[in-house]
């Protein structure tokens, strides 16, 4: 690799610690690339030469166990290039992840879908006006779990007459998590905002359809890239993103902009919950019995809390209602896992018994 193509990946992200790592796991004629955006299972890939499109390997597609470890937008994979320019090139391997958000898929199925990979932010926009603050208790839990830190933007500021006290109000449900207001018809907050994006850094935005995303991704890009639409007269946002892709902004730093999200259903361990929840988690240490559920038992520092009115009843309510739906994640993969052991078994035991009998024939 090239002085010049490692130079020209380092505005993708790439730092000398991937650089080494690179080299040390893939053979050589693989060339390091960034999976830029995904179109209709095609993947773009950059690798520093350009963008190209790329597959994936059949020994990679059918080696891989679960579907969120194939390739997704941010991940750096291993490529190998055809000589005509106008073939796909072919993803070998999907590098190891410093974070990647998961969610539950969309549906009645029981498995994790990768929004997006080596992330260092995750930016949660919601309405000033009237933010959803159950929709960013789910958001910053699987920020959490992704092994990056959640950012809270409340978009369209120049509708609210009480900025300050709008942003206070959501600082406090959510202690704990940065909480920017900001304004692309005014520009009120971009400054500190784009402050918070490091060059190098990879960020992602999620957040529902007409909270502005795409108006925000075009004021920090400084032009009319990401197209965009009025809300719908019922309130409902209108989708404009149709696929995840990765930009570079001006000042360096990379943002993955998705489209709107209608479902957010967790995917991970309690412990993302309890770091969303760390004033629900503080006071559950302090109940007298280490097994509290916090519904009836006495000494429970929770229920007093409550009673005292130092806790809000319904972000009680919610802590409750999160925990208990990854609970049953955990049971319904468990199940899942069991069946497809079961499975593998039935098939061992009969190419088994097949090779018996053509042995004893």
């Amino acid at each position: 690799m090239t002085a010049d193509l490692v130079e020209r990946l380092r505005t993708l992200g790439w730092t000398d610690f991937r650089h080494g790592h690179f080299h040390e796991q893939f053979a050589l004629g693989f060339r390091a690339a960034r999976v830029v955006a995904i179109h209709r299972g095609v993947s773009i890939v950059d690798d520093g030469a350009g963008e190209r499109r790329a597959r994936v390997s059949g020994r990679l597609r059918h080696t891989t166990s679960a579907a969120s470890d194939l390739p997704t937008v941010g991940d750096w994979v291993a490529v190998q290039t055809a000589p005509n320019a106008r073939s796909m090139a072919l993803i070998h391997a999907v590098a190891p992840r410093t974070s990647v958000l998961l969610r539950k898929e969309a549906g009645r199925r029981t498995g994790a879908q990768a929004l997006a990979a080596n992330v260092d932010l995750v930016l949660l926009a919601e309405p000033l006006a009237v933010p959803n603050v159950r929709r960013l208790d789910r958001a910053i839990a699987l920020a959490w779990e992704s092994g990056a830190l959640p950012f809270v933007v409340l978009t369209k500021a120049d509708l609210s007459n009480d900025v300050p006290g709008a942003v206070a109000a959501v600082r406090e449900r959510l202690p704990g998590v940065d909480v920017v207001a900001v304004s692309t018809f005014t520009g009120a907050g971009l400054e500190d905002f784009v402050r918070g994006l490091q060059p190098g850094h990879t960020a992602v935005l999620l957040g529902p359809s007409g909270v502005g995303k795409s108006t925000l991704l075009n004021a920090l890009l400084g032009e009319q890239r990401a197209r965009t639409a009025t809300v719908r007269e019922d309130g409902k946002g209108r989708h404009t993103t149709t696929h995840r892709q990765l930009v570079r902004l001006p000042n360096g730093a990379l943002l993955i902009d998705t489209p709107g999200l209608r479902e957010l259903q967790l995917w991970g361990a309690a412990e993302s919950v309890d770091a969303t929840f760390d004033d629900v988690s503080a006071l559950a240490d302090q109940c007298r019995f280490a097994d509290c559920t916090h519904e009836t038992e006495p000494g429970c520092a929770v229920l007093l809390a409550v009673e005292q009115g130092t806790l809000d009843v319904e972000r009680l309510r919610h802590w409750r209602q999160l925990r208990a739906e990854l609970a049953y994640l955990e049971r319904r993969d468990d199940q899942r896992a069991a069946i497809e052991a079961k499975r593998r078994d039935a098939i061992g035991a009969r190419l088994g018994r097949a090779r018996i009998r053509e042995k004893y024939r």
